[in-house]
């Protein structure tokens, strides 16, 4: 969150300022590569401020505003800088937009990042006055540092007495390092094994140890340290676990071999096509399950699980269905009510990792994703279970049996999907109010980027929150304002 919340005043002080160590302008709108360098310094905070960093997007050197008009694309396209993948671990960042009389101002908000060194596709940007730098080796070394005093999530913990020997240097040195590390800077890179692992998170230098991260990644002997990192795999005759056991297979060892290995199970083993007839004269072939959504699905149950529980991911076949359930429900931010829409990392390092190794193209893009495949291949919708305690779970059916649409409980779906709409819906007016109890002349615009919802979502918010009375327009639609009645001030207390 932001220290000091955004204000067209604030903003306005910003752009008046000196460009300096937490500030820098620019009126270029689609110059990708300069604002991610920008957001890749300001995270790292080099100079220990602890104060966010702020880019300047339509506003000369000078401080005078080049007349620049925001809109929804160039907006949506700003925002996908801290979710594409090429900034990594992924930033803490916000996108406003604010309009003055000489032009609108794109304003990203850029926090320090708890996990530095955060790279710019393999190169670590730091701030050096007003002006953006690569990293030197004693700076990455001292962002290394920094990063030890927030050790928080499993996979950066260390695995305290074990050193690199418990893992295969080899796959970090050959394999990954290549793909993590941009080129020029891997060539000038002459530290030891160690230091490198412990540049991306893979190395506690303060324990000479190897973080769980690492071992996860590339041990040579994964569940000697974490007993339950390995994926079950079952098929059983019939449509539930007291059928016949037709097949079994213990998907374990690193995740490097593992992923690599489930790749081809899914497609050879798992995925079985059938004719369908599309006239008298020709015929298609039908997939049970398209490969990508099924591959998703199991590298999304990896990333997220819990590896502290000794319950490995449940990857289950049965007559008409696959199950995929994880030991860790849903985690931080993530919750029933904005899930998938929201997504938060147990294991930020690991899926990094993942994506690195190009097992994970976008973060939190998924799930859209998948329910795109399975309809365009005419399967029915994944099921999801994140409600039980403990675990997370999906449930894909077949396209090829058309009886599994009758086995589920379309009416309970029904019910449970309005149930999670309408908590998103409150909590989306309740976020509307108490924007406008802080500025009760806000724009439709501005609360649409604020809550994150498009202007029509929050004209028809509006429009429900005028008509049960919580909320009334005084004035024109320019130049007046919105007024909260106190029973709704009261609601959103």
């Amino acid at each position: 969150m932001s220290q000091v919340e955004l204000t067209k005043g604030k903003v306005r002080v910003l752009i008046e300022d000196m460009e300096s160590e937490q500030i820098e302008r620019t009126i270029s709108k689609n110059d990708t590569d300069k604002f991610a360098q920008v957001i890749c310094a300001f995270s790292n905070d080099v100079s220990k401020t602890s104060r966010n960093g702020y880019l300047l997007i339509g506003v000369h050197d000078n401080g005078r505003l080049s007349g620049l008009k925001a809109t929804d694309k160039l907006l949506q396209s700003l925002g996908g800088l801290r979710s594409d993948g090429n900034i990594l671990p992924q930033p803490i960042m916000s996108t406003q937009s604010f309009s003055f009389l000489e032009g609108d101002v794109i304003v990203l908000e850029i926090q320090p990042s708890p996990f530095p060194p955060v790279r710019y596709r393999g190169r670590t940007w730091i701030r050096v006055g007003p002006r953006k730098a690569v990293a030197s080796e004693m700076e990455e070394r001292l962002l290394i540092e920094k990063r030890t005093a927030n050790i928080s999530t499993f996979d950066i913990r260390p695995s305290l007495g074990n050193g690199i020997d418990i893992i295969k240097t080899k796959i970090f040195t050959e394999n990954y390092l290549p793909n993590a590390i941009d080129k020029e800077i891997l060539a000038k890179d002459y530290r030891s094994v160690e230091e490198k692992l412990a540049s991306l998170r893979f190395y506690s230098s303060n324990y000479a140890s190897i973080t769980n991260a690492g071992v996860l990644l590339f041990g040579k002997e994964v569940e000697r340290y974490i007993p339950g990192a390995y994926i079950q795999y079952v098929k059983f005759n019939g449509d539930n676990t007291a059928g016949e056991i037709l097949n079994e297979k213990k998907f374990t060892g690193n995740l490097f071999d593992i992923l690599q290995e489930l790749d081809t199970f899914i497609e050879f083993v798992i995925i079985k096509q059938k004719p369908v007839a599309v006239s008298v004269l020709k015929e298609s072939r039908q997939l049970d399950y398209p490969k990508w959504a099924l591959r998703e699905l199991l590298m999304n149950a990896i990333m997220h699980r819990d590896y502290e529980s000794n319950a490995p991911v449940k990857f289950y076949q049965y007559s008409g269905r696959i199950e995929i359930i994880n030991p860790g429900g849903l985690y931080g931010n993530a919750r029933p009510e904005n899930f998938p829409d929201v997504n938060d990392y147990r294991n930020p390092v690991v899926a990094e990792a993942m994506k690195v190794m190009g097992y994970v193209n976008r973060f939190n893009r998924g799930i859209a994703r998948v329910k795109v495949e399975l309809e365009d291949n005419g399967n029915p919708a994944p099921v999801f279970d994140y409600e039980r305690i403990g675990v997370f779970g999906v449930v894909v059916y077949s396209a090829n049996n058309k009886e599994n649409e009758k086995k589920i409980d379309k009416e309970q779906i029904r019910k449970t999907r309005e149930k999670t709409r309408e908590k998103t819906r409150e909590k989306t007016r309740e976020k509307i109010l108490r924007l406008i109890a802080k500025d009760s002349k806000v724009t439709i615009s501005e609360l649409a980027i604020k809550v994150g919802i498009t202007e029509k979502g929050i004209e028809y918010q509006l429009k429900r929150l005028n008509e049960d009375n919580i909320l009334k327009r005084v004035g024109p639609a320019n130049g007046g304002f919105w007024e909260i009645q106190e029973m709704g001030l009261g609601e959103t207390q």
